[in-house]
């Protein structure tokens, strides 16, 4: 975000003598920008200018060479015999690029270094060391830390560096710099020009405009260095660039380092000083808001085009990477090679290496251009690549700027470089005024709640540079070339409320509508959630992004549909650049950096939607911007959009209960995963049948279950891990976990109420039937046949509840059989069941159990 050093802020608005960054935050929050942070140099104390008066090198054993130096320090040196500050201290330094007479940059004992770094007179090799003669690096001026500041190789004369001066605020170390927060459609406050006017708006200080074009900038001009655009078609039907602004400078000390108030405000607002045309053009930016870029003439042939690039064509821009390029990039060419056949970058984003300003450059061609916000968008983003031009462009950027930014950066350069500007200028201007805005006055009492009167909006407006014919009604606002935001009448509202003040507008707490309450949808998602979190489990959030490593973790086959996932164009880790399609892909690894954490017992459960794309591309059309798409281009973008059900998942691992007095704990096992989603489904009033899979990954083969409703709609699987997924991912041994469909779930429900049925007042009655199967029938089928025989029995359906308590294996059984104990609470709505009754439900689950499973009674 930007940053506003006052001093430089006050070139363009009167700022009181004693204004500080926290009031000037207190001024602009007023008319909505936010304070991010106060940032200060770090220096503090005694740091003055001194000159060196002796200098004598001293060899050391290390090898090192050192300089023990006297230095002048003005009224900060130390005292003669008679009391007076006459006698230069005495400073050792390290550094070699400085002799006698040299003024430098001291830092005496009491003061603190950016770090911290605490200065005080200290011996070393065998001298006192009153102080320390300053870096760049070390005053937190730049990178450079090897050679001391030099203050006339910065271009301060004898006149502001006598000994002793106060180098804190020769250099700008003294000043407060205010960060701010600048909301994406306010593009004009990345700029000085704009961060003034909006305090004049907020205080009523004097603003003076340096972004308005005098006479002579304006005047006609022989056409200059030829430039054409070939781009009229853009994205969406907007021209991916309206002006093209070229001045060619010659003659000028390109390389050289700019001005020390130039590198000292360049610092501040935190870019790095480069070079005089570097810095130049970034200082215009940072000033006015105009994005600049300096070419080496030498290296140009004309004409210089906009165009878009070709399918395949590759670029390497300034940071050295090569790029490939994408038919929607736009960019500026030349014609080296052929016409238009070069790239010199990409427009509005970041120039290319092969037409920087390097060491032998003295002529050169200055750009200054209005590009597209979509365009710069989109290439900024495609190559991940953001730039301070492209924060600008992508937000709107003033179109009459580019003749005055380039006459500024002109004259910048002449007067610190030397050259000549040449009369020549080529603009290529296809820029319109904006349409007028429709506006009725009274909209802004409607909307904000404030009576304002048509006198005040039209001073409001004035005020922020519109021009208003207020003829007829509604009115016709003329909003600035600098305010691209402005193109409604609710935009225009705002701006009345903004600064008419936010504090006038009253707080009325809005009555609040009848309705009917939260859907089937959020009650059974939160109903989820509580069941779960009562259960002893804890609610977790991941970030649905996984990586293909994470699925061969979990054992799928190559063959598996969930394999089958979203690709990210611009993934926040390129190493997960896939949606989800399952929920345990990542509760899984949450669960796993739990138990590496000392957590060995782990129960957690999320809910959370997956993506589970169809077969087939399902490419969606792409949409340009500023303009609605039709009906037809939005139904194809929402069929485009996969599915993305809602699932809620869990992981059991060690004790499910505790360890205690009470005995040694109970390890959580696939039952305690079959329970929880048993439970789900009947918080959904939803039926589930239970049966066996051994194929589902990456649950273990003969401990899974795959749970249906009764119309065979799979809802989801619980059993424990395969050992070769637990292995993998470092989790407990017979590790438990459970993935539910909880929209097919809720679909699967009823929407209509639940009927209640009266409480039975007649006594319970109960039976223990012990059956002996195979040992590979499954005892879901054989509670499947316990159930339907008591319905079926000549008692009626008195089935109350029926579960499963005792497995036994053993002699008694037979080999490859088992036997399996059911208890039967049974009860009649309007009597109370005789021995007879109970006895014939007892027959009749019997009869079922062998005619579906082959089971007998057990002796």
């Amino acid at each position: 975000m930007p940053r506003i050093p006052l001093t430089w802020l006050g070139d363009h608005v009167e700022l009181p003598a004693d204004l500080t960054a926290e009031q000037l935050a207190a001024d602009l929050v007023r008319v909505g920008l936010e304070e991010e942070a106060i940032h200060t140099s770090g220096v503090t104390g005694p740091l003055v200018v001194g000159q060196v008066l002796e200098l004598t090198p001293e060899p050391q054993k290390n090898g090192k060479t050192i300089n023990w130096c006297r230095v002048d320090v003005g009224a900060h040196n130390d005292l003669d015999d008679d009391g007076n500050p006459t006698v230069a201290r005495g400073i050792v330094c390290g550094a070699h690029n400085f002799g006698v007479g040299d003024r430098v940059v001291v830092a005496l004992p009491g003061a603190v270094l950016p770090g911290p770094f605490p200065i005080a007179a200290r011996k070393t090799y065998g001298h006192v060391s009153d102080g320390m003669i300053c870096s760049a690096r070390e005053l937190g001026l730049g990178e450079d830390h090897a050679g001391i500041i030099v203050l006339s190789r910065l271009g301060y004369g004898d006149d502001v560096t006598a000994p002793g001066t106060d180098a804190l605020r020769l250099l700008g170390l003294a000043d407060e710099v205010l960060e701010i927060n600048v909301t994406p459609d306010r593009g004009y406050c990345f700029a000085m020009r704009g961060v003034a006017r909006e305090y004049a708006h907020s205080t009523g200080a004097r603003f003076t405009d340096p972004g308005l074009a005098s006479d002579d900038v304006l005047r006609e001009r022989p056409a200059g260095f030829a430039v054409e655009i070939a781009d009229d078609a853009g994205i969406g039907g907007v021209p991916g660039c309206d002006r093209f602004v070229a001045q060619v400078v010659r003659g000028v000390r390109a390389s050289g380092p700019s001005p020390a108030w130039m590198q000292q405000r360049l610092t501040q607002a935190g870019m790095r000083p480069i070079s005089l045309a570097v810095d130049v053009t970034n200082y215009v930016m940072l000033d006015l808001g105009q994005p600049m870029h300096a070419y080496d003439l030498a290296t140009l042939t004309a004409p210089v085009v906009v165009r878009r690039a070709r399918p395949g064509e590759k670029a390497t821009t300034l940071d050295d990477v090569e790029r490939t390029l994408d038919p929607q990039d736009l960019l500026v060419t030349d014609s080296t090679g052929g016409h238009a056949a070069r790239v010199l970058g990409i427009a509005g984003v970041m120039g290319g290496a092969d037409s920087e300003v390097g060491e032998e450059t003295t002529d050169l061609l200055l750009e200054a251009a209005h590009f597209d916000p979509v365009s710069v968008a989109r290439s900024s983003r495609r190559h991940r690549l953001t730039s301070e031009a492209s924060k600008r462009f992508e937000r709107g950027v003033d179109p009459q700027l580019p003749r005055v930014a380039v006459a500024r950066a002109a004259a910048l350069l002449v007067e610190h470089g030397g050259g000549t500007v040449e009369d020549a200028l080529t603009d290529v201007d296809r820029t319109s005024a904006p349409e007028p805005v429709a506006f009725d006055p009274a909209q802004a009492g409607r909307l904000v709640g404030v009576p304002y009167t048509d006198d005040e909006v039209r001073a409001t407006l004035t005020e922020i540079g519109c021009t208003v014919e207020d003829a007829t009604t509604p009115w016709r606002v003329h909003v600035p070339s600098w305010r691209p935001d402005l193109v409604a009448g609710v935009d225009l509202v705002e701006e009345v409320a903004r600064l008419r003040g936010y504090d006038a507008i009253p707080s009325i707490v809005p009555s609040a509508p009848t309705g009917r309450g939260l859907t089937r949808d959020q009650r059974l998602r939160r109903a989820v959630a509580d069941t779960l979190a009562a259960s002893g489990l804890v609610e977790v959030l991941s970030y649905p992004f996984v990586g293909a490593e994470q699925l061969e973790a979990l054992g799928l086959p190559e063959d598996d549909e969930r394999r089958r996932a979203v690709r990210l164009v611009n993934p926040l880790a390129d190493g997960q650049p896939y949606m989800r399609t399952d929920l345990l892909v990542t509760l899984l690894e949450t669960a796993r950096r739990n138990v590496t954490r000392g957590t060995s017992d782990v129960g957690v459960f999320e809910l959370g939607l997956v993506t589970l794309p169809p077969a087939g591309p399902g490419v969606a059309p792409r949409l340009a911007g500023g303009v609605r798409p039709d009906d037809d281009t939005l139904a194809a973008l929402e069929a485009a959009v996969p599915p993305q059900p809602l699932h809620a998942a869990g992981v059991l691992a060690g004790l499910a209960e505790p360890a205690g007095v009470w005995g040694a704990g109970r390890r959580a096992d696939h039952g305690d995963a079959i329970a929880h989603v048993q439970h789900l489904a009947r918080l959904a009033g939803v039926e589930l049948a239970v049966t066996a899979d051994r194929e589902r990954a990456p649950f273990h083969p003969g401990r899974c279950a795959r749970l249906s409703t009764l119309d065979g709609v799979v809802v989801g699987h619980a059993g424990e891990l395969h050992p070769n997924v637990v292995t993998a991912l470092g989790l407990p041994a017979r590790t438990v976990a459970f993935e539910v469909d909880l929209s097919a779930l809720l679909a699967a429900s009823s929407a209509e109420p639940v009927q209640a049925v009266p409480v039975s007042t007649f006594p319970v009655a109960k039976e223990d039937v012990a059956l002996v199967v195979a040992d590979d029938v499954p005892a879901a089928d054989v509670l499947t046949a316990v159930r339907v025989g008591a319905a079926a029995s000549t008692a009626g359906d008195v089935l109350e509840d029926v579960r499963l308590f005792d497995v036994y294996v053993g002699d008694q059984v037979g080999p490859g059989r088992r036997s399996l104990a059911f208890a039967l609470r049974l009860r009649a709505p309007d009597r109370t069941l005789t021995a007879e009754e109970t006895a014939a439900v007892r027959h009749a689950v019997v009869a079922e159990a062998h005619a579906r499973v082959g089971a007998e009674l057990r002796a």
